[in-house]
C-alpha cells in the first residue's frame, strides 16, 4: 500500500510530497524492509503491489554507480542527496528522473531509516532546469497561475494573462473565483480551503460569467496555497450540448443511430460516443456498455470484407458511405442493417464526428435470399438446379483467378421410371431426397452437387488448389463411393427399395470446352455406363475410357456369370497332425466362356463394388451347407467340417446372420460342421457391431475362424474380444518360412498367441514336408496347401478322398 510521505525539509520537497507525478519510498534499515507508493511503481512501469529488493534496483548501471555512494553516506553518514540518473523500466525503456534521499532519525538522533522521492523529468543535463519542470509549466503553452492561502492570485503567466483577459498587473492579489457566479464562487471557496488543509487536488470545470467562456481548473498544493493549470473548454462544453440536445431529438426514432468520433481508421477505429434507444432495443447493448469502443465489435467474425472495406475507403475520403451490413446483437443473433454513413463537420470544415443511421432489414435479406433460394434450388431436394450448375460451370470455365481443373459428373437412376410406375409419385420422390442425401455426403464441401430434373443429377468437382488433387483419380473416387452409397438398399414408407446409377464423367482442365459440349460429354458416358450394365461408372476421357470399359466389361459379365450359374466350388482338403482329413475350405471359382477360369481375386472386389457378392455369398453357403450335409450320412466322412470366406460387405449385410440360421436349418446339418473364414479387414472399424454379430453366429454354434491373420487389422485388444475358435496363418508367412528369419518369427508369434487364448490354429499355403515339420515343431498341426492337394472339384475330390481313405475318429 501507499506509505506516508516523509516530511518536509525545504520547498522542493513539499512540492514533491503533493504532485502526482511523484513516487516517494522508505527503507527501515532496523526491519530491512522497504515501501514503495504506488505513483513509484508507475514510474517503473511496473503493476500495482510490486516491491523490489532495495531502492536502486531499477536504475541503469551507470546511475546506480553514481547513487550507491550517495545511498551508503546518507544511511552512515545522514548525508541527503538530490541528483539526476537514469531509470530501466520494467517495460524495456529508459527514462530520466530525479531522485532525492534524506536521513530518518529517532529521538536519540539514530539514523532508523532513509526515505525518498523519485520524479520523471525531461532528459537535460542540469538540475536547476528540471526542478519540478515547474519552469517548463510556467513558460509552456498552457495556462498556469499560483494562488496563495487566501485564493489570491500571486503569479501568472502570459497564456493565463490572454486566457483571463487581463495582464497580471490586474489580476494579482484577486481570488481565482471572483468572476464565477455568487453560488459558485462559495462553493469553490469551500472546496479551496478544504483540499488546502488536506494537501488534496482540487478539479473543477466552472462558467466564468464575465468572460462567458468555460474553464478546467487542475490545482495542487504549492507553497501553502496551489498551483493550477487553466484550459478553456468552452468549445468542447458547447458540443455536449448540442449532442444532448441531439439526443433528446433522435433518442425515439425507429432507426438505429451511431455517433463517433473522429478518429484514425487504424486499430482499433474511432469510438463511439453516443447511441441512441432504438440502438439498445434492437441490439441487447445498453449505451454504458459500448460509449468508448470502436463499431467493429458490432461485426462479428463473419461480417462480409467488402462491405467494411467499401466504409473504410468512403470515410479515409471523407465522404459517405451506404452498405448492407451483417452486424450481431449482444446475444450474438445476427441481423442485417442498411447503414448510411456520413462526416460531420464544424464551421470551420473541421471534421468532428461520423453518424451511422442504419434501418434493421433483416426480415427484407431473408425474402430475398428465399426469392433466390427459388429461383436457384430444386424445391424437392434442395440442390442447386439447373439455372445455378450453369451460372457455376460458367465460372469455372471463364474465371481466369480459379482453376480450370475438375469433373464433371452425370448420374442417372437405373430403372427409377419402374419405381414411379408401380408405387407412384410420392415414393419416387421420397428416394429423390434420399438420394441427394447421400450425394451430399459423398462429394467435399466445395464440390457442387444439382438435380437437372427426374432422376438426373450432375456433380461439379472442382480442384480448387487448396488440396490438389488429379481429376481423374478426385472422381474415381467420388464415383465409387457414390456407386456403393446409392446401391444401399432405400427405407420408403412401408417398402424396401433396392436401386442402382449409372454415372458418366468427363474431365476438363487440359483442352478449351464450352459448357455445353461438358453436359454432352457426361451425358454421352452415362449412357455408356448403361451400355455397360447399369450400377457402373463410364469415363469420357479417352485416357481412362480403356479402363474403366474393362472394369465395366468385368461387372457385366459378372451379372451374366449369375445369372447362367458360372460359377462352381472347389474344394481344398485341411489335414491334421496325423495326415488324416478333418476338413475342407470351399473356394469360389468362375469359369467364364471365353476366359476360361477366372482367379477369385481377379473378380471378387467387382463382385463386392456391384454387390453380386450378396446372393453369390449366399449361395456358396448353400451349397457348403449340403455338402456337410451329404457327407453326414458316410461314416467315414461326417466328422469332416467345411470352412467357407466370408468378404466383408457379406458380412455387415443386416441379414447375414439370419441366412446362416436359415442354411444351417433347411440342410438340417450339425452347426459346428460349419467353419467361417472372416478376414481381418472387419475390424477396421463397427468392432463392436462386429462383436455382437459373431457372437450370435457362435451362439448358434458356428465355427468361427480369422483368416489370413497378421496381415490386417490385427489388435490384441480386439482378438481377446472375439469369439473365435481358430486362427489361420497366411501363406505370405508360410511361403519363406524356411529362408526368411522374420517370416519364422511371426508364424511363431501366431502359433503361441493361438494356444495363450485357447484357440486352434492352422497353417494354409503348406508346399513341402519342411515346411510342415518346422510348423509341427512350433505346435502347429493343423494344415492345407499343395502338399497334400490342391482345390478340386467335389466329384474329383471324392475320387481322390476313395483312393486315400479317411479315417473317422474313434
Amino acid at each position: 500500500m501507499p506509505i506516508s510521505h516523509p516530511a518536509p525539509q525545504d520547498g522542493v520537497l513539499r512540492m514533491l510530497e503533493h504532485a502526482a507525478s511523484i513516487g516517494v519510498w522508505r527503507l527501515d534499515l532496523d526491519r530491512g524492509a522497504l515501501e514503495w507508493s504506488e505513483q513509484l511503481a508507475a514510474i517503473h512501469r511496473a503493476p500495482p503491489g510490486y516491491r523490489p529488493d532495495e531502492p536502486l534496483a531499477h536504475y541503469t548501471p551507470e546511475s546506480r554507480a553514481k547513487l550507491a555512494p550517495l545511498l551508503q553516506a546518507c544511511i552512515a553518514e545522514g548525508a541527503p542527496f538530490d541528483d539526476e540518473a537514469q531509470v530501466l523500466q520494467l517495460d524495456g525503456r529508459r527514462s530520466w528522473v530525479r531522485a532525492l534521499g534524506q536521513p530518518v532519525r529517532d529521538e536519540a538522533g539514530r539514523i532508523v531509516a532513509v526515505q525518498g522521492a523519485v520524479q520523471e523529468i525531461a532528459p537535460r543535463g542540469a538540475r536547476a532546469a528540471t526542478l519540478l519542470r515547474m519552469g517548463a509549466a510556467l513558460s509552456s503553452g498552457e495556462a498556469f497561475v499560483t494562488i496563495d492561502a487566501n485564493g489570491q492570485y500571486t503569479f501568472l503567466n502570459e497564456q493565463a494573462e490572454r486566457l483571463l483577459g487581463s495582464d497580471a498587473q490586474q489580476l494579482l492579489g484577486r481570488r481565482l473565483w471572483n468572476s464565477f457566479q455568487k453560488t459558485v464562487r462559495l462553493r469553490l471557496e469551500e472546496q479551496f480551503r478544504t483540499a488546502c488543509a488536506r494537501g488534496a487536488r482540487l478539479e473543477f470545470e466552472e462558467l466564468d460569467a464575465r468572460l462567458a467562456h468555460w474553464f478546467e481548473v487542475r490545482a495542487f498544493p504549492f507553497a501553502g496555497g496551489m498551483a493550477a493549470h487553466l484550459r478553456d473548454v468552452t468549445s468542447r462544453r458547447k458540443a455536449q450540448e448540442q449532442l444532448r440536445l441531439l439526443e433528446g431529438s433522435i433518442s425515439r426514432l425507429n432507426d438505429i443511430v451511431i455517433i463517433t468520433e473522429a478518429g484514425p481508421f487504424s486499430e482499433p477505429g474511432p469510438r463511439i460516443v453516443f447511441v441512441n434507444e432504438a440502438f439498445e432495443r434492437r441490439t441487447g447493448y445498453s449505451r454504458d456498455e459500448v460509449v468508448g469502443r470502436s463499431p467493429r465489435f458490432l461485426q462479428g467474425p463473419n461480417s462480409q470484407r467488402r462491405a467494411l472495406d467499401q466504409i473504410r475507403a468512403a470515410l479515409e475520403e471523407w465522404r459517405p458511405a451506404r452498405v448492407d451490413l451483417i452486424n450481431y446483437k449482444k446475444n450474438g443473433e445476427p441481423y442485417w442493417v442498411d447503414l448510411d454513413v456520413s462526416p460531420v463537420w464544424d464551421k470551420q470544415r473541421k471534421l468532428t464526428h461520423w453518424v451511422a443511421v442504419g434501418r434493421d432489414v433483416t426480415e427484407r435479406k431473408l425474402a430475398e435470399e428465399k426469392i433466390q433460394h427459388l429461383a436457384f434450388y430444386d424445391a424437392l431436394t434442395k440442390l442447386p438446379n439447373r439455372q445455378l450448375l450453369m451460372d457455376r460451370l460458367h465460372a469455372a470455365l471463364s474465371d481466369p483467378a480459379r482453376p480450370r481443373e475438375g469433373a464433371l459428373m452425370f448420374i442417372d437412376l437405373d430403372n427409377f421410371k419402374v419405381l414411379n410406375d408401380t408405387l407412384g409419385h410420392q415414393k419416387g420422390d421420397t428416394l429423390l431426397q434420399l438420394v441427394a442425401e447421400r450425394l451430399r455426403s459423398c462429394v467435399s464441401k466445395g464440390d457442387t452437387v444439382a438435380r437437372l430434373g427426374g432422376d438426373e443429377f450432375v456433380i461439379l468437382l472442382e480442384n480448387r488448389g487448396d488440396k490438389p488433387l488429379d481429376p481423374a483419380k478426385g472422381a474415381r473416387a467420388v464415383a465409387e463411393r457414390i456407386l456403393a452409397a446409392l446401391g444401399e438398399p432405400y427405407v420408403l414408407p412401408g417398402y424396401l427399395h433396392h436401386s442402382t446409377c449409372s454415372i458418366g464423367v468427363t474431365l476438363f482442365g487440359h483442352t478449351d470446352r464450352t459448357v455445353s459440349e461438358l453436359l454432352k460429354q457426361a451425358d454421352l458416358a452415362m449412357y455408356q455406363a448403361k451400355n455397360a450394365g447399369r450400377n457402373t461408372v463410364c469415363f469420357f476421357d479417352p485416357e481412362m475410357q480403356a479402363v474403366v470399359s474393362a472394369n465395366a466389361a468385368l461387372a457385366s459379365d459378372l451379372r451374366q456369370a449369375w445369372r447362367e450359374t458360372q460359377f462352381q466350388i472347389d474344394y481344398q482338403p485341411q489335414v491334421g497332425h496325423d495326415g488324416q482329413m478333418i476338413g475342407v475350405e470351399a473356394l469360389l471359382r468362375w469359369k467364364h466362356p471365353q476366359r476360361g477360369m477366372v482367379r477369385p481375386d481377379h473378380f471378387i472386389a467387382a463382385a463386392e463394388e456391384t454387390s453380386l457378392i450378396i446372393p453369390i455369398g449366399r449361395w456358396v453357403l448353400d451349397q457348403a451347407c449340403a455338402q456337410i450335409a451329404a457327407w453326414a450320412h458316410r461314416q467315414e466322412r461326417r466328422h469332416l467340417t467345411v470352412a467357407v470366406n466370408v468378404s466383408v460387405r457379406q458380412f455387415r449385410h443386416p441379414e447375414f446372420v439370419d441366412e446362416v440360421m436359415s442354411a444351417i436349418e433347411q440342410s438340417g446339418i450339425q452347426p459346428h460342421k460349419l467353419k467361417l473364414e472372416l478376414t481381418e479387414s472387419l475390424l477396421a472399424d463397427g468392432i463392436d457391431v462386429t462383436i455382437a454379430k459373431m457372437g450370435r453366429l457362435k451362439a448358434m454354434g458356428v465355427t468361427l475362424s480369422l483368416d489370413d491373420f497378421g496381415i490386417g487389422y490385427s489388435s490384441l485388444s480386439y482378438l481377446k474380444r472375439l469369439p473365435l475358435d481358430q486362427l489361420k496363418i497366411d501363406r505370405e508367412f508360410v511361403k519363406d518360412i524356411l529362408t526368411d528369419a522374420n517370416d519364422a518369427a511371426i508364424a511363431k508369434a501366431v502359433i503361441n498367441l493361438a494356444h495363450s487364448l485357447d484357440l486352434d490354429v492352422l497353417a494354409e499355403g503348406v508346399e513341402t514336408e519342411a515346411q510342415r515339420e518346422f510348423l509341427a515343431r512350433q505346435g502347429c498341426h493343423s494344415y492345407q496347401g499343395y502338399l497334400f492337394c490342391k482345390p478340386l472339384p467335389i466329384d474329383e475330390l471324392e475320387a481322390f478322398m476313395e483312393r486315400l481313405p479317411v479315417e473317422a475318429p474313434a
